[in-house]
């Protein structure tokens, strides 16, 4: 039998959050209720992080108060601080399998510039969250950004990537995302971060954010495989980038990753019809 590779779509948040026209809940929530549709496990929804950063994300609470939740999916959120923590929790509707995203940088540069703080304290500021999530029996997920390059430091050293996600794991064992947030990466960087994380974290741990800025994507979902990990997070339509990284679109599109993975021989649960259909909606959004 063919190994299961899992991926996460984080099109309705990730992607449409560095649009500038701002989408209305009912073109979200289609995309959303269509994504729960295609098998896949783990969509990003939304955010509660200031509207005055993140106006695409003001109406977070409204997105999840009307889509149609499936059982079978969990529902993420980033949660930034226990501002966020709480509006989430408020906005929370029972039986629904919620998900609490944390952030960090693995830069100080771009920690500085996206929160306001040096990593030492983003991560403090985030122990609440992370206790009140367990408190509350919802699942937890972590992100790190600038994997590979930061746009105001420069290239990351795969040994700073190593200590931020020790550090991060050590608040909570948290899976952790390790996001190519200026799509640089080349696939022998990428082949040298993850030999070094992977001396700390096991790979079933580990997920790979990768942005197509360069074209490299797929390749880098390909190394990555090699080394074990089988958790992607991917955009519809590969919607995205970071209002935070200047010159940084496009994630890589779920559906190019669902292909990829069928000829590689691993298995998704994801259709790729309804992919196809909720990436033309996507598309529609820009």
């Amino acid at each position: 039998m063919s190994e299961f590779v899992r991926i996460h779509e984080v099109g309705p948040r990730d992607g449409l959050q560095n649009e500038t026209r701002i989408i209305d809940v009912a073109q979200k929530v289609a995309l959303i209720d269509l994504l729960a549709q295609s098998g896949l496990s783990h969509i990003e929804v939304g955010s509660f992080v200031s509207p005055k950063w993140v106006p695409q994300m003001a109406d977070s609470d409204r997105v999840l108060a009307q889509i149609t939740p499936m059982h079978d999916v969990r529902y993420a959120v980033l949660v930034p601080n226990m501002r966020g923590w709480e509006a989430l929790a408020a906005a929370r509707v029972s039986g629904v399998r919620y998900e609490v995203a944390v952030f960090i940088s693995a830069s100080e540069g771009f920690s500085q510039s996206n929160l306001n703080c040096s990593i030492a304290q983003s991560i403090d500021r985030l122990k609440p969250v992370v206790a009140a999530a367990l408190g509350a029996d919802v699942a937890l997920r972590g992100y790190v950004s600038c994997v590979t390059d930061c746009p105001f430091d420069g290239p990351t050293s795969p040994a700073q990537v190593t200590d931020v996600v020790r550090r991060l794991r050590e608040v909570a064992p948290m899976p952790v995302s390790l996001g190519d947030t200026l799509g640089k990466a080349t696939p022998e960087r990428v082949q040298a971060m993850l030999e070094d994380v992977l001396g700390a974290v096991p790979p079933d741990q580990l997920a790979g954010h990768f942005h197509d800025t360069g074209g490299q994507a797929l390749r880098n979902i390909e190394v990555s495989l090699a080394l074990g990990l089988r958790d992607f997070d991917s955009a519809v339509g590969g919607l995205g980038g970071c209002p935070y990284a200047p010159g940084a679109p496009g994630n890589v599109a779920t559906e190019a990753v669902v292909a990829l993975l069928d000829r590689l021989g691993y298995q998704t649960g994801v259709d790729p019809d309804v992919i196809a259909q909720a990436a033309e909606m996507a598309k529609g959004m820009r």
